[in-house]
């Protein structure tokens, strides 16, 4: 904005010394020629163009990662390995100027341990506008793609957004949701896209970032949190190793998953498969103090606890993990306080 204030003054200062009769017509159109022409200018200018109007790649390499790491640290609860995976995955692949192959993450987990959180912080560290980006491309399988006998003709019909979008933008984000519930088989259309190919009729996808989210494989999650629980070690002991190898076996073997004997994981095209463990009590009542803050109310912490309280939890008998995560927050906290 400084060097556009600077630029103005630059074009008017012809008008600003002492000078004969001019008429006022004609000096009027002479300044806002001069202004219109300093403006056009600096518009054209990438950088300052992208202050007016959104740009493919606005954001990108350190910047993008900090505000990644930043929001993470500050918003997401309980996930010590997605912080450490997604921030380390998308920060190398944002500074990685020779990418063989697109970005893919696969998320897993139950409902409400932040999936869906995560990928809109994703978004945000990579556009201002976020989500609402028009380089932000959203796919919900029961929306979207609904009809098994329909699958050619959305095949296509993805086949043809993701190329079109990819060739507008090098740098698309496309974020498939409720991949649990999408049809065996629809998801290998993309698979050219996510392969190591240096063009693909002319357009290269090696820029592209791919994120798909699923509640499969979440009985195995919970499975290897359990044992470390029962065997007296804390959940920060997890290690990706743990479970990544597990969890795509899982999703593979899963006919209830979109990923069912998928090529992308045959072809070992998803590069981090990021498990998102079950929430804990104290990770519920993280949550509800974050919401209360964000509306700007006082903590109270006899509501916060009533709040944890009144959520189920599994199993059944040593009651450990929140059923929902932190999916129902926001509306309990509607009950309790007057907003």
């Amino acid at each position: 904005m400084k060097l556009l204030r600077a630029a103005l003054g630059l074009a008017l200062l012809p008008f600003l010394r002492p000078a004969g009769a001019v008429e006022p017509i004609s000096l009027g159109l002479a300044i806002a020629g001069a202004a219109a022409s300093a403006l056009t200018g600096i518009i054209s200018y990438p950088r300052l163009y992208c202050y007016f109007k959104e740009c493919c790649l606005h954001r990108h390499d350190q910047r993008a990662a900090a505000g990644l790491q930043e929001n993470l640290d500050k918003k997401l609860f309980g996930q010590h390995l997605v912080n450490k995976v997604i921030v380390k995955a998308v920060r190398g692949f944002l500074n990685n100027t020779k990418a063989k192959k697109p970005l893919a993450l696969s998320l897993h987990g139950w409902t409400g341990t932040g999936k869906n959180f995560v990928s809109k912080i994703v978004a945000e560290s990579i556009y201002k506008r976020g989500l609402h980006s028009k380089y932000v491309h959203q796919f919900v399988a029961t929306l979207h793609f609904p009809h098994a006998h329909s699958i050619s003709l959305y095949k296509d019909q993805l086949q043809s957004w993701i190329r079109g979008n990819v060739s507008i933008c090098p740098r698309s984000l496309f974020i498939f949701d409720e991949m649990d519930k999408m049809h065996a088989g629809l998801i290998d259309s993309i698979k050219p896209f996510l392969d190591y190919y240096e063009l693909l009729d002319g357009v290269s996808y090696r820029q592209a970032i791919f994120i798909f989210l699923s509640n499969a494989g979440a009985e195995k999650i919970t499975e290897v949190a359990l044992d470390f629980w029962r065997k007296g070690r804390t959940r920060e002991d997890i290690q990706l190793t743990d479970i990544q190898n597990a969890l795509s076996v899982s999703v593979f073997n899963n006919k209830n998953s979109g990923f069912w004997h998928s090529t992308l994981i045959d072809r070992n095209l998803i590069d981090y498969f990021v498990p998102f463990l079950p929430l804990e009590y104290k990770h519920v009542k993280m949550c509800v103090r974050v919401e209360i803050e964000s509306r700007g109310y006082p903590v109270d912490e006899d509501i916060l606890s009533r709040i944890a309280d009144e959520m189920t939890y599994f199993p059944r008998e040593e009651r450990i993990y929140s059923d929902k995560g932190c999916k129902t927050v926001d509306s309990k906290l509607d009950y309790y306080y007057d907003f």
